[in-house]
């Protein structure tokens, strides 16, 4: 072999060496093994070797000797990194180790492991659950009338608010053991959403206690007393909780709560006991107008040393619990958020409350920012995405229908080019949504995944956002006319109560997901920090040495399969799957390894600074989050059978999130403080430049739009999930009504209105026409009779409310009758 033949092979080998993440015992042989071979073949003299020894072997037994390394090189290394890590309060500290990492670390980490996505079994409905949807939740849907609620009454009607008690809507989450249904998280979902397709204001009522509040908090930390008096009130009703975080001087920054609890001793019935004088001020409350017992986030201070340890004045946020007419407590008046559920102030002054109030008691005094921060994943993870698939629900259904049933230029609106932009967007990330809302909640009964929460927190609620928007494009005028046939202006309303709770998006897609997420998903950084924490300096020392050529290593092996990858067009990418989502997978993969070391060199380069250059961990945030959501995509459709109807919805899905993941990429390289490093990034994850990925085609994006108008595989499994009512109070169902008889007359109905328009049929008026039509064999009798009963309820479908003076004046107060549709033989079939 020639010295070139073996330079190249070596080269090769060399390559696929850190390519396949071989530890640095094997690489280091290798490199030796390579200059004896060239010293074999005569391309390295005798002084060549010797220098090439003389050099090579020194470092090649510090670096793999672990003690005379952590002497030689990762002692001072760890000296400077302990100096630089800048100093983490309990609070950040208990933040950041608040709940656990899931598939979502896979993809940071740069070479997923599919088998741990694939061998997911989603949570199914057990039969109590399934008969709760069935029933129970079926029967509250029908009891709510929107319209009534959200201009009429400003409230649930009594009988709804006593239903739901009686029926355990507010303790799904409470374990059967307690009384409460005990449901999982993928159940809970299911009936938050069911209800959001019919109520938003009575979603979020049977949200909030089910989420952020007194019963998880007290069924996860809870004493034994507690949880045996709270709990069955809680369960049947009795108790009615809300939980106070947020306040006028705190919004997303929870942390800076300056509500305060100062342990005191005071006298109560007789006799001596330690207790809480709170001073606070809550707003954004919900529930808290109608609230029997408060939990209350605040800072808790022992300047006496009451509690023990003279030592320690601070304990931090603490949480507790308190009856809503504990003495000096103020519920204040109601907020209005643009819907009516219940929210609105609490103040309190010279609070007192028993030590034993404090959730978890004096043990879990200054824990309560690591209570809250592990149970926001029931919010974020469970009931606001399940706000948001329901929004894509109901929108998918109802916006496919009327594109079918609303004509205009004698054809239906839904096939018109600029109409089906819209609504094949709202197809793909309605199908996007339900296939991440599946997951997560999978996810949640797993573990309590802090990072995928935060994810799906902000761009379910984003999704559900322009799913609106789109929706209200393609509805027109019809969207801004409130009123009982308008299912889409109350969406619209309260839009902005999902992007804003749980954490504003803002916040959440610039501060956390990246924030949070580099450190808990990758594997060694978190290592790095803790050992540099490590009291044991010895203990720390050896932990850190580990972690830290363990990063070095995992910074080279996701750098050359980035490259790689893009250099062979993910050739050698794996796919744990065949067929169409083969090529999905391993595009997935390549942008994953780039990630990994995107937010490697970043880290390295920028540090601490990284995080306050929020444009930029905002950008690799939504990488992260767009692999999580392609992979879910991914996922859903290969477990619901990789249905044809379903195809277009997953690759639109996919698509768009590559396109996401691209752009985000491009943007971060581009806009990279160090203009040389930036360019380095980019030229490893696009070496051979963007490539075809542009988002969803045209093509895609009118199939996804075609279906939609159809009741195909995946709109079918959505109505399984709607509540679909009759008449009047439920608009929604007065659409579909329409499309699906419109459904069974088609293309009959087609050609009648072609051969109308045409003058092959004559006559004033709809039945003259059918008469027409009939007599010259142009349609059947029966097609005639179809099209008579089409007309009315197409007619009715499509029309706006409108109202007396005196009934907006006085918010419904004064009875009014709503305008009902015209007889339909008194207008012309429309052409």
């Amino acid at each position: 072999m020639s010295n070139s033949l073996f330079a190249v092979f070596s080269a090769v080998v060399l390559i696929g060496l850190v390519y396949s993440g071989a530890n640095l015992l094997t690489f280091t042989a290798a490199i030796g093994a390579a200059a004896l071979g060239f010293y074999a073949l005569g391309g390295l003299g005798e002084l060549g070797l010797i220098v090439f020894a003389a050099i090579y072997l020194p470092i090649a037994v510090v670096l793999n000797v672990p003690g005379l390394r952590r002497g030689v090189l990762t002692a001072p290394i760890f000296k400077a990194f302990s100096k630089a890590l800048p100093a983490m309060s309990p609070t950040e500290k208990d933040a950041l180790e608040a709940g656990d990492t899931w598939w979502e670390a896979e993809m940071f980490g740069g070479k997923p492991d599919w088998s741990k996505l694939m061998n997911v079994k989603y949570t199914e409905l057990t039969a109590d659950e399934k008969s709760f949807l069935e029933n129970e939740t079926e029967e509250l849907c029908k009891m709510l009338d929107d319209w009534k609620i959200n201009f009429e009454l400003k409230d649930l009607p009594q009988e709804v608010w006593d239903f739901m008690g009686k029926k355990k809507f507010f303790a799904m989450l409470i374990a059967k053991e307690h009384g409460g249904l005990g449901f999982s998280p993928y159940a809970q979902s299911c009936v938050v959403a069911k209800i959001a397709t019919r109520s938003l204001t009575a979603s979020v009522t049977v949200m909030v206690p089910n989420s952020l509040g007194p019963g998880e908090l007290i069924m996860h930390y809870g004493t034994q007393e507690q949880k045996d008096y709270w709990l069955p009130r809680l369960v049947d009703g009795r108790e009615i909780p809300c939980f106070g975080l947020t306040g006028p001087e705190v919004g997303s920054d929870a942390s800076a709560i300056p509500d305060t609890g100062v342990v005191v001793k005071r006298v109560v019935n007789g006799k001596e006991e330690l207790g809480v004088v709170l001073n606070f001020s809550k707003r954004y409350i919900t529930l808290a107008p109608v609230a029997t017992v408060v939990g209350l986030a605040f800072k808790l201070k022992d300047p006496e040393g009451l509690l023990g340890d003279k030592n320690k004045v601070d304990y931090g946020i603490t949480c507790a619990l308190l009856p809503a007419d504990t003495p000096n407590v103020q519920i204040g008046r109601r907020h209005f958020p643009g819907a009516v559920f219940m929210n609105g102030p609490i103040i309190g002054n010279d609070v007192y409350i028993p030590l034993t109030s404090i959730i978890g008691g004096r043990e879990m005094a200054g824990k309560g920012w690591r209570m809250l921060v592990e149970c926001l994943s029931a919010g974020r993870g469970i009931s606001l995405p399940a706000l948001s698939a329901a929004s894509g629900w109901g929108m998918y259904l109802a916006t496919g229908a009327y594109a079918r049933i609303r004509r205009q230029f004698k054809m239906p609106i839904g096939r018109f080019e600029g109409v089906q932009e819209a609504t094949g967007k709202i197809g793909g990330l309605t199908y996007k949504l339900e296939a991440s809302r599946v997951l997560t909640a999978t996810a949640c009964a797993e573990c309590a995944p802090s990072v995928v929460t935060a994810m799906m927190k902000y761009h379910m609620t984003e999704m559900m956002r322009e799913i609106i928007l789109r929706s209200m494009d393609v509805h027109g005028g019809r969207t801004v006319i409130l009123g009982p046939r308008n299912y889409l202006g109350q969406a619209y309303q309260a839009m902005p109560v999902a992007i804003t709770v749980e954490g504003a998006n803002i916040m959440t897609r610039n501060l956390i997901v990246f924030g949070q997420g580099a450190i808990r998903c990758h594997p060694w950084v978190l290592k790095e920090m803790q050992a540099a924490q490590n009291p044991n300096k010895e203990e720390g020392l050896r932990d850190f040495d580990k972690a830290f050529f363990g990063h070095l290593g995992h910074i080279f092996n996701r750098a050359m399969r980035a490259l790689v990858l893009g250099l062979t067009g993910n050739r050698l990418a794996k796919s744990p799957v065949s067929g169409p989502m083969a090529d999905y997978a391993k595009a997935i993969e390549r942008r994953s390894a780039a990630l990994a070391f995107t937010a490697d060199v970043a880290m390295g380069v920028l540090g601490g600074e990284l995080k306050r250059r929020e444009r930029l961990s905002a950008r690799l945030g939504d990488v992260l989050s767009h692999l999580y959501m392609a992979t879910a995509v991914l996922k859903y459709f290969e477990t619901n059978g990789r249905l044809a109807d379903e195809l277009p919805h997953a690759q639109w899905a996919i698509e768009d999130s590559l396109f996401e993941i691209d752009k985000a990429l491009t943007e971060f390289n581009r806009n990279f403080p160090n203009k040389a490093v930036g360019k380095l990034l980019n030229f490893v994850a696009y070496p051979l430049g963007m490539g075809k990925t542009k988002g969803p085609s045209d093509k895609v994006n009118a199939e996804v739009a075609e279906l939609l108008m159809t009741r195909n595989a995946f709109a079918n499994r959505l109505l399984d999930k709607v509540f679909v009512g009759e008449g009047l109070s439920d608009p929604t169902g007065r659409i579909l009504e329409a499309a699906d008889k419109l459904l069974s007359i088609e293309p009959g109905y087609s050609n009648f209105l072609k051969a109308v328009s045409s003058g092959k049929v004559v006559g004033e008026g709809l039945e003259a026409q059918l008469k027409d039509a009939v007599a010259k064999n142009l349609i059947s009798p029966d097609l005639a009779q179809g099209i008579r009963e089409y007309e009315p309820i197409r007619f009715d479908a499509i029309l706006t409310d409108d109202f007396s003076k005196d009934y907006l004046r006085t918010n419904g107060q004064i009875p009014d009758e709503i305008i009902e549709a015209k007889p339909v033989t008194e207008y012309k079939a429309a052409a």
